[in-house]
């Protein structure tokens, strides 16, 4: 264990019940202070749990790591196994963000473009179309439907060539953590050409004795559907789902017993290029622009562009990538801004050990291990201590704080208590047996606090089949102690600011 106590977190050390209501847990805790308070303390001093007492009614086993540091000063408040690396889960995408605003900037822009190789005759094109990727990860249906009347407006009706897709500007990956079951719709595929956060819309619905089963690529203003994603109706009883490499297509089976009547979900997309080139030829056709079955090609001819769709600004991009947690927003700019930086990217594992040495280089860490971008990959590790100096050192550099969300501070049950004395502007992050929060306290004498907090029960997490790890025994109520315990803390730490 390793632990620091400032003056502040001295007299506070021997405490009780916390600001927050006592939970049933909490019935054996001591009620009063172990020595006597001098007059001039602050009262609020006396009751005050200490971090193991904290640690110790949240039931979590594992290991809890935590750091609190004023802004102001740059003073540590109090830290507990600041130095154990801990899985960060979405806490990790903080740092993605700052490393992808510190390389390309908060203005940066992606595009995608349809570039046409030959002369345009009376609306036909001699020779090929290709719809080039340029990594956008916000690309939807919507999106593309603007690019096809864009390709319309260029004077294009039809082509004597190919129609082909190309990602190449990232590198395919198949599934952000293939550690995660196939079904789950936050571990798609990675490419330089993304739709639809790289998933495709499942409805079913009973009709007489079977299944009316629709795949398609749904948005606000299109419902094409597709067939490169095929979902098969089987009478099992269990999985739920299985997935196959179908080779020109993705195949699906689904448990019959499993459906009910009617519903829906969002499942991952593993060949990314084809979905998008799919539904742009079925949104292109729809507007009398004729193109071919889309070809996938690792490198695009040179041409005339045609049509282009810029995203919106970086800063906007990574503020909803926060807000939402959307794992393939952050391997994308991951990877974006490693590409820049380093010239080249292999892999998800290569370009997030180059963002590892950003923060070593830039913000001087020395206990960050992430293979990835996301935090989905549960062999990330990070320190709580050096990810609250990165956010310490990045609040003045990027000002990263405005883009983190707003969460919440709640009581034992979990209710959100109303005019809480504290803001907190931070990043979350949820694995099986995994929970973390790091970012900004503000409290309400004007004091903003910067801290990081981890919690994990590692081996636990590590003997789950993969079919658990969609809802593990036992999970959501752990969960649900973590995010007490954070806000214990973070109730505690604005005390000890204050004395």
């Amino acid at each position: 264990m390793s632990k620091v106590l400032s003056r502040r977190a001295f007299l506070g050390s021997a405490g009780a019940a916390g600001l927050l209501a006592a939970s049933p847990a909490l019935a054996e805790a001591p009620t009063r202070s172990l020595r006597p308070v001098g007059r001039d303390e602050d009262l609020s001093l006396r009751n005050l749990l200490t971090p193991e007492e904290i640690i110790e009614a949240a039931r979590l086993d594992g290991t809890v790591g935590f750091a609190v540091m004023n802004l102001a000063t740059g003073e540590v408040l109090e830290q507990h196994e600041a130095e154990t690396g801990m899985p960060p889960a979405s806490v990790a995408k903080a740092l993605t963000a700052s490393y992808a605003l510190d390389t390309l900037g908060p203005g940066f822009h992606f595009a995608t473009e349809v570039i046409g190789t030959g002369p345009l005759t009376d609306g036909v094109l001699d020779g090929d179309v290709v719809l080039l990727g340029g990594g956008d990860p916000t690309l939807d249906t919507d999106g593309l439907g603007e690019l096809a009347g864009l390709l319309k407006a260029s004077g294009v009706r039809s082509i004597t060539g190919r129609f082909l897709v190309c990602g190449s500007a990232l590198p395919y990956t198949q599934t952000i953590d293939p550690g995660q079951p196939d079904h789950l719709g936050y571990s798609p595929a990675v490419s330089g050409l993304n739709l639809n956060f790289n998933r495709v819309h499942f409805e079913w619905q009973r009709g007489g004795g079977d299944y009316d089963v629709v795949m398609d690529a749904r948005s606000a203003k299109w419902r094409p559907e597709v067939t490169m994603a095929h979902m098969g109706v089987v009478d099992r009883a269990g999985p739920t789902y299985t997935y196959q490499d179908g080779g020109a297509r993705d195949e699906w089976t689904v448990a019959r017993g499993a459906l009910g009547n009617g519903g829906s979900r969002w499942l991952p997309v593993r060949k990314p290029e084809l979905y998008a080139g799919e539904v742009f030829q079925a949104i292109a056709g729809s507007q009398d622009v004729t193109l071919p079955d889309p070809e996938v090609v690792e490198v695009s001819p040179p041409g005339e562009v045609l049509a282009r769709l810029e995203s919106a600004p970086l800063r906007v991009i990574l503020r909803d990538m926060l807000k939402w947690s959307t794992n393939l927003t952050a391997e994308i700019v991951g990877q974006t801004a490693t590409r820049v930086r380093a010239g080249k990217v292999g892999s998800l594992r290569e370009s997030a050990e180059v963002m590892n040495a950003w923060g070593r280089d830039e913000l001087g860490l020395t206990h960050m291990a992430l293979v990835d971008h996301s935090g989905l990959g549960g062999e990330s590790r990070i320190a709580a201590g050096d990810m609250a100096k990165a956010l310490y050192e990045l609040r003045q550099r990027l000002g990263i704080k405005p883009i983190l969300k707003t969460v919440a501070m709640r009581d034992d049950q979990r209710r959100v208590v109303p005019n809480h004395p504290v803001t907190v502007h931070a990043k979350t992050g949820t694995l099986n047996f995994v929970s973390g929060l790091a970012g900004y306290a503000d409290l309400s004498d004007g004091t903003e606090l910067v801290f990081a907090i981890f919690c994990g029960d590692i081996e636990r997490r590590a003997g789950l089949t993969k079919a658990q790890r969609e809802r593990p025994d036992g999970g959501r109520a752990w969960n649900w102690r973590a995010k007490i315990l954070q806000q214990r803390l973070i109730d505690r730490w604005a005390v000890l600011a204050r004395a």
